[in-house]
């Protein structure tokens, strides 16, 4: 089977094949040296980026009091929580080590990611389709970083405060293990920076003519509703202005989707 390419060159099946095998080979050894260099970096990785979210002067948390001042509601600004991590397993912190490790080598690494699809997909456009990738690769990395930031600043710091505290019972205190919270501080990170992609993506399935500028307008309503259910899931907690918190990011980026959609 072959298939013929812009710039009027057959290529076989196996040779898409092989450039999908080099592009492995390059992701995988990016990541490798990546992960190598940053593991001897273990004091830095946990006390400056991992575990800050757990001290009450965390950055997001002095924002907070101070939001609580200016809005009148001390609900929201809690200075003497007190969350502990506990490590169970033998090889726990030396596994978490490694894989906080690599989390970190991964998430620096997106844009290289980002750039070897379309370095793969390249071939398969149209020239005039060629012309966008520069700017899509650039809004796409800056796009996932906001995310990961809004997560790590703003969603994190609120999960963690209300379910590392939220206890049933005086009787039964939380012992929270690392994995648990290193697995939370992950899938958020890379949930919300994976959805922060929304624009992009918007902006695909307008040009296949999947999805119309009309249509988002049209659910725009349901959209603002579905966001306030998530930020109620992410952040169980009684104010409504966490709630607003989390749910404003994920509805500004369902406007700028509108905005990038073609007619």
């Amino acid at each position: 089977m072959k298939k013929k390419v812009n710039n009027d060159v057959s290529v076989t099946f196996w040779d898409h094949l092989e450039a999908l095998r080099w592009v492995l080979l390059r992701v995988i050894a990016v990541l490798l040296v990546t992960t190598i260099t940053l593991f001897w970096f273990r004091d830095f990785l946990f006390n400056n980026i991992v575990l800050p979210p757990l001290n009450p002067d965390f950055v997001f948390y002095r924002w907070l009091c101070i939001a609580s001042e200016w809005l009148r509601i001390p609900e929201i600004c809690s200075e003497n929580f007190d969350i502990r991590l506990i490590n169970i397993e033998l090889s726990g912190q030396f596994m978490m080590h490694i894989s906080v490790t690599f989390m970190i080598a991964l998430v620096l690494t997106v844009p290289y990611l980002i750039y070897e699809v379309w370095h793969f997909i390249a071939p398969a456009l149209y020239l005039n389709e060629r012309k966008n990738i520069g700017w899509i690769f650039i809004t796409s990395s800056f796009l996932f970083y906001l995310g990961a930031t809004v997560s790590y600043f703003l969603i994190f710091p609120l999960t963690i405060r209300f379910l590392g505290t939220y206890t049933v019972s005086d009787l039964v205190p939380n012992q929270i293990s690392i994995q648990s919270y290193i697995s939370a501080l992950y899938v958020l990170v890379f949930a919300i920076g994976l959805m922060f992609e929304m624009p992009i993506l918007v902006y695909f399935l307008s040009r296949a003519g999947i999805l119309k500028k009309k249509m988002l307008r049209k659910f725009r309503s349901y959209a603002l509703v579905i966001f306030m259910i998530l930020a109620a899931i992410i952040t169980p907690t009684t104010d409504i202005f966490t709630m607003c918190a989390v749910a404003l990011p994920l509805y500004l980026l369902y406007e700028v989707s509108i905005w990038v959609c073609r007619k």
